[in-house]
C-alpha cells in the first residue's frame, strides 16, 4: 500500500489524516473543511504538519516506554510509533433522523501483536467529533497497558501566522470545579499557564518536555476541574473544545512539540491514577469517549454553542426533556434532612400552592436516630447507617404513604431522594452482602466518611440496587429519584476478583453504574431520574446523556449562587441543570428576586419554606413560577450566551442569556453588593427593531433603556442583591 492522505468529515468538522503502512496513522489537521490544507498542492506543508503529527493512539505498556524524550508526557510510547496502518472502513448510518459518519482506522504492532482502531463519529453539519480507541491483543503473549488515549491532535498553531508565538497566540480556557463554586472559567496564554517555546528544537530536540495537565482521581469526576477545556485563538476566534465523557478518573494534557502544540485526551492512567490493564491473548480494551468540537471564529461562545447542540443529540431522549417540570425538594435551607410528617405536611400544600409539579422528599427519609442527632464528622446520625432504604416509622408515625398521597392528591408527582452506590458501616446491609460486592484493596473494604462503596461490577451490589428502586416505584408510585453521590472513595478498587489495579476495577465501576442507570430506565422509562453528586462533583456527559436533569450545585448563599448559576450552561444544557431557588421569610422582595431569577433560565429546583412566607412574599414566587411556565418550552433549543463574559465568583454584574430557535432572547441580569446601580450589556446579535421587556423583578422597578443602533442594553437596578428577568422576542418590535 502506498502512503495517502484522505480527507474525512463534514463541511463544518474535516480530519486530513496521513495513511501510511510503513507507520502509524496520523492525524494532520482537522476545522471546517476550507481550512485544511492540499496535500497534491501543499506537499511541502504537509510534509511540516507530518513531522510533527503524532501517532492517531498514543499507547504505552509496561516493559517499552517512550522513544526520543522523556518526561511526564503520554506521547511518543515506542508501542504507538511500531504501529503500522492497515486499513481502515468508514460507514453512513441514519440515527435519530440525523446522518452520522463514522470512520475506524486500523493499525497493528508487530512486535507486541496488539491491533489499536481510532475510531471518530460526526453528524451531519455538527461541528463536534466524538472519538475513542479500541486495543486487541492478537498476540502470543499478555500485554499490560499503562496509557491508551481517546482522542490525539497535533498543529493545534498551525493557524497562526509566523510571526506569532504559539505561547502567546493561543489561550487556555479551563474551569476548576469547586463544591459549591462551581464552573469558575479562566483564560491563559498557554506561557502564562506555564507551557513555554524553551528554543530547543533547533538543537535536535522535541521540545520542552513540560506540559499542561488537567487530571481527576476518582469517583468524582469534576470535584476539582470540569472534565472539559477550551484552546482559543483571541485574534481569529478559531476555538477548540473538549469534553472527556466518562464519570471517573481522566486526564487532559497540552504540550509542545517540534515546535506546535498538541493535545492527548484519555480516561484514566498509570502514572495519575493507578490504572494498568493486562491484556491477555485474545482479550480487549476500549477508552473512555471524548467529544471535540472546531469552530473557525466566535471564540470560546461558538464552541460551547456547538458542544451544547452535542450534548442534546447524544443525550438519551426522555419525556422530562419536554415539559421541564418544576420540583420542589425539602432539603436545601429548609428541612436540611430531617424530614418527617409533621414538618413536610404543611411544606405539601405550600408548594403546590406556589406551583410546584413535582415534590421530592430528601435524606432523612429513611433515619431511625433521633432527631437533631450529630454522626461522625458533623453530618446526621444516620450517614453511616444508610443502605436499606426503608422508611423510618418514628417519622412517619402513619408511613410514608400518608406524605406520598398527600402529594398525589395536592396535584403533584411523589419523589424520593437516594444515595444508591454506597452502604453505612453500621448499615445491615454492610452484613448481609458479600464482600466482593464493595471496593475492596488487597482484600480490605474501603470505608470513606462512615461509607462502604459498593461494586456495581458483582451481581449482588446490581440485585439490591434493582431491588431497592422497584420497591420504591412499585410501593410508593414515585415518579421522581434524586440519585445523590456524596464520597469521592479514591484511585479505586481490587475488583470482585482481587486482581484489578485500582484505577481498572474503578473504571470497570463506572462501567457498570452507567449500565445500571440504562436498565433502570429500561424498566421505567417515564421515571424522572435526577443526577446529584455533592452538588456538582459528577458534572460528565457520561451521566448526563442518561439522566434528564442535574444538580450543579449545594451553593445555600443566595448572593453567591448567581455566578454559579450564570455558568452552569457551559457545562450542562439549560433544561437539564438544576438550580436552587429557596425563598425564605428573611428575605426581601428585592433579595426574593434575585433568588427565583437564579432559577428562572434553568430547571427550577424550589425549595426553602415557602410554608412560612407572608402572603405578599408567596405572590412574588408564584408569579416568578407563572412567568417560568410560560416559556420553559423555549429551553430546550436554547443557545447560552454571557454578554459580560463568564461569571467571576465576586463580580457585580452578571448576565447570561438564552436565545431560542424562534429567536427569542431571554437574558438574565443580577447586581449583586457593591454594584453600581447601572450597567451597559452588549447584545449585538439582538434585532435593533426588537425591545427589551422585563418577563419578571421584585422589588423596585428596574429601567431598561434599549440602544437599538448600539445594540446594546443599559439597565438599571435600584437595589443591591436584585435581578430581572428580561425577554426579547420576535413579536415585540418597536
Amino acid at each position: 500500500m502506498p502512503v495517502t492522505h484522505l480527507r474525512w468529515g463534514n463541511d463544518a468538522l474535516s480530519l486530513l489524516l496521513l495513511l501510511d503502512p510503513t507507520g502509524p496513522a496520523r492525524l494532520l489537521a482537522a476545522g471546517d473543511v476550507a481550512s485544511l490544507p492540499d496535500p497534491e498542492h501543499e506537499p511541502e506543508h504537509c510534509a511540516g504538519l507530518t513531522r510533527r503529527a503524532l501517532p492517531l493512539v498514543e499507547v504505552q505498556t509496561a516493559g517499552s516506554g517512550r522513544l526520543g524524550t522523556s518526561g511526564k508526557r503520554h506521547v511518543d510510547g515506542a508501542v504507538a510509533r511500531g504501529l503500522r496502518y492497515t486499513g481502515h472502513e468508514e460507514e453512513r448510518v441514519r440515527l435519530d433522523g440525523m446522518g452520522v459518519r463514522t470512520l475506524r482506522v486500523r493499525m497493528a504492532d508487530e512486535a507486541t501483536g496488539l491491533h489499536v482502531t481510532a475510531a471518530y463519529s460526526l453528524r451531519d453539519e455538527s461541528a463536534v467529533l466524538r472519538a475513542e480507541a479500541h486495543v486487541e491483543n492478537r498476540g502470543a503473549l499478555p500485554v499490560t497497558l499503562e496509557y491508551v488515549s481517546s482522542f490525539v491532535l497535533s498543529n493545534l498553531a498551525r493557524p497562526l501566522p509566523d510571526s506569532e508565538r504559539w505561547e502567546d497566540g493561543l489561550t487556555l480556557w479551563l474551569a476548576a470545579n469547586p463544591w459549591s463554586g462551581e464552573f469558575r472559567w479562566s483564560r491563559a496564554t498557554l506561557a502564562e499557564r506555564g507551557l513555554h517555546d524553551v528554543g530547543m528544537v533547533p538543537f535536535g530536540q522535541t521540545g520542552s518536555k513540560n506540559r499542561i495537565a488537567v487530571t481527576s482521581t476518582g469517583s468524582w469526576s469534576s470535584s476539582e476541574h470540569l472534565p472539559m477545556g477550551c484552546l482559543e485563538n483571541p485574534a481569529t476566534g478559531r476555538a477548540l473544545v473538549w469534553q472527556i465523557e466518562h464519570n471517573g478518573s481522566w486526564h487532559a494534557e497540552l504540550g509542545d512539540r517540534f515546535g506546535d502544540v498538541y493535545l492527548a485526551l484519555s480516561g484514566p492512567t498509570d502514572r495519575e491514577h493507578q490504572w494498568r490493564r493486562p491484556l491477555g491473548p485474545g482479550e480487549a480494551f476500549r477508552t473512555v469517549p471524548v467529544s471535540v468540537g472546531l469552530v473557525p471564529n466566535g471564540g470560546f461562545e461558538a464552541a460551547i454553542a456547538a458542544m451544547t447542540d452535542h450534548r442534546r443529540v447524544t443525550r438519551r431522549p426522555h419525556p422530562d426533556q419536554a415539559h421541564l417540570p418544576v420540583v420542589f425538594n425539602d432539603f436545601m435551607n429548609s428541612l436540611m434532612g430531617e424530614p418527617s410528617t409533621e414538618a413536610l405536611l404543611p411544606l405539601v400544600d405550600a408548594a403546590a400552592a406556589v406551583g410546584a409539579e413535582y415534590f421530592c422528599i430528601d435524606a432523612g427519609w429513611y433515619d431511625t436516630e433521633p432527631p437533631g442527632s450529630v454522626g461522625p464528622g458533623g453530618v446526621p446520625g444516620w450517614w453511616d447507617a444508610v443502605g436499606e432504604w426503608t422508611e423510618s416509622h418514628t417519622r412517619f408515625p402513619g408511613g410514608l404513604t400518608e406524605v406520598v398521597d398527600r402529594i398525589r392528591a395536592a396535584g403533584m408527582v411523589p419523589g424520593l431522594w437516594l444515595e444508591p452506590e454506597v452502604v453505612g458501616i453500621r448499615s445491615p446491609v454492610a452484613a448481609t452482602l458479600p464482600d466482593e460486592a464493595f471496593f475492596r484493596r488487597d482484600g480490605v473494604r474501603l470505608v470513606e466518611w462512615g461509607r462502604h462503596q459498593l461494586d456495581l461490577r458483582h451481581p449482588a451490589a446490581r440485585a439490591h440496587l434493582d431491588a431497592v428502586v422497584d420497591r420504591l416505584v412499585h410501593d410508593y408510585g414515585v415518579g421522581y429519584l434524586k440519585l445523590d453521590y456524596n464520597i469521592d472513595i479514591g484511585p479505586g478498587t481490587d475488583g470482585p476478583e482481587g486482581t484489578d489495579s485500582p484505577g481498572d476495577g474503578l473504571l470497570g465501576h463506572n462501567r457498570a453504574y452507567l449500565d445500571w442507570l440504562d436498565g433502570l430506565l429500561d424498566r421505567h422509562p417515564t421515571l424522572v431520574v435526577e443526577s446529584c453528586a455533592a452538588g456538582g462533583s459528577r458534572t460528565d456527559h457520561a451521566v448526563l446523556s442518561r439522566l434528564p436533569i442535574h444538580s450543579v450545585t449545594d451553593q445555600q448563599d443566595f448572593r453567591l449562587l448567581p455566578a454559579v448559576a450564570a455558568a452552569a450552561p457551559t457545562a450542562v444544557t439549560p433544561e437539564q441543570g438544576a438550580i436552587w431557588a429557596y425563598p425564605l421569610p428573611a428575605h426581601t422582595h428585592a433579595e426574593l428576586g434575585m433568588v427565583m431569577v437564579s432559577a428562572l433560565l434553568g430547571r427550577v429546583h424550589l425549595s426553602g419554606r415557602p410554608d412560612l412566607l407572608t402572603q405578599d412574599q408567596l405572590t412574588v414566587v408564584r408569579r416568578a413560577l407563572d412567568t417560568y411556565k410560560t416559556y420553559r418550552h423555549l429551553l430546550p433549543g436554547a443557545t447560552p450566551r454571557w454578554p459580560l463574559g463568564l461569571p467571576g465568583w465576586r463580580d457585580g454584574w452578571l448576565a447570561l442569556g438564552l436565545t431560542a430557535a424562534d429567536q427569542t432572547t431571554l437574558l438574565a441580569l443580577w447586581r449583586r453588593d457593591g454594584a453600581p446601580s447601572a450597567a451597559t450589556v452588549p447584545l449585538p446579535w439582538i434585532p435593533e427593531q426588537q425591545r427589551p421587556r422585563a418577563l419578571f423583578q421584585s422589588g423596585p422597578q428596574p429601567t431598561l433603556d434599549w440602544d437599538r443602533s448600539g445594540r446594546a442594553l443599559r439597565v438599571v437596578l435600584p437595589a443591591e442583591r436584585s435581578a430581572v428577568l428580561v425577554a426579547f422576542a420576535p413579536n415585540e418590535k418597536e
